[in-house]
């Protein structure tokens, strides 16, 4: 999602309630979008006192430390009472990257602290930080979008890891807590997939674009922006960068930005609602969603998975250049859903 600036009120828009003699009602405006600009605020490194970011970066080394340990115990201890009370998804996360944050070097990058205002939980909380330009972000700028955030003071600490399984990022979202910071987030996320990073991914984006294959380039330049970015509520001048690159190559014929598209397979159609790359190993492969009414009758789910995946691949037949299998999954309305994977080579 780009995160280019508008302007808030354009000049005719101004003359126009002048006319009307709305002045009142223009002036509430002002004051509402100012209130709401107070209401969420950041400060980036340079801009916090220096106390505040060498707790921020202290906090998130003790962390980091507890995790590479599996310490999952005193990770629980050491969160806001919500996250502890509902921790199993962050213990997953802590074993699951053990192999990859164990031994390793962390070095943080300059934190961001997140002041969130008010009474009650803010349904999309946006943060602006650090300096913007008439174009939009700037090399130290970023924007954060959270959901449902409660009033309070949160910090982002973004560590570059490096160990035996490779560069990694450990993001984590702190709050404070009286005197202290708690943990209220962990986002460990290799900077690899399929053996490759986002240069090499973005390189061949641009040239499947020369190419002309364009549904490998799109898929290409998602792969290379999801890796270089931390968190998926995190933008910044090079992620906003890159989505405008890419949507230069959006096929009209590719599920994207929450649109579907159908897929016709013989006299049965299909309608896609996601198309993704996703590493495996050293192995990238496709992953194909599309909605089904039902997928209890796992016989049936997986002829269809394979219908999907032969479809998909006599459709779009550059796909065979670009992924080592492709995973169809058949979705119902409740989530629950039916995969099946194909390699590409056995796709006849």
């Amino acid at each position: 999602m780009s995160s280019k600036i508008s302007s808030a009120l354009a000049i005719e828009d101004l003359v126009r309630w002048l006319r009307l003699g709305t002045v009142a009602c223009c002036l509430a405006l002002l004051l509402l979008d100012a209130f709401a600009a107070q209401a969420q605020s950041c400060l980036s490194a340079s801009d916090m006192d220096a106390a505040t970011r060498s707790a921020l970066e202290t906090t998130a080394h003790r962390f980091f430390d507890m995790a590479a340990k599996a310490d999952v115990f005193s990770l629980k201890q050491n969160s806001i009472p919500s996250v502890a009370s509902n921790f199993s998804g962050i213990e997953s996360a802590v074993v699951d990257n053990k192999p990859a944050l164990q031994g390793a070097q962390a070095t943080p990058r300059p934190p961001f602290l997140l002041q969130a205002q008010g009474n009650a939980a803010i349904e999309r909380a946006e943060f602006l930080c650090g300096v913007f330009g008439t174009q939009g972000q700037t090399h130290d700028s970023a924007v954060f979008v959270l959901s449902n955030l409660p009033p309070a003071n949160y910090g982002i600490v973004v560590m570059d890891v490096n160990g035996a399984k490779g560069p990694y990022t450990l993001s984590l979202v702190l709050q404070r807590l009286g005197n202290d910071w708690k943990l209220g987030g962990f986002y460990a996320k290799s900077a690899q997939a399929g053996g490759h990073d986002a240069p090499w991914y973005l390189d061949h984006a641009r040239q499947y674009k020369a190419k002309g294959q364009v549904h490998n380039a799109w898929l290409y330049f998602q792969e290379g922006r999801y890796l270089i970015s931390p968190v998926d509520f995190m933008s910044t001048l090079q992620t906003d960068k890159l989505y405008d690159e890419a949507q230069s190559v959006l096929p009209p014929d590719f599920p994207a930005n929450g649109n579907t598209v159908n897929l016709l397979t013989g006299a049965k159609t299909y309608k896609l609602t996601q198309i993704f790359p996703l590493g495996v190993g050293n192995d990238l492969d496709l992953v194909v969603k599309y909605q089904s009414d039902d997928v209890s009758n796992s016989t049936q789910t997986f002829r269809d998975n394979m219908a999907v995946i032969k479809a998909l691949v006599a459709k779009y037949p550059e796909l065979r250049e670009a992924f080592s299998a492709v995973v169809a999954r058949a979705v119902e309305p409740s989530g629950k859903d039916y995969g099946s994977l194909l390699a590409m080579k056995d796709i006849k």
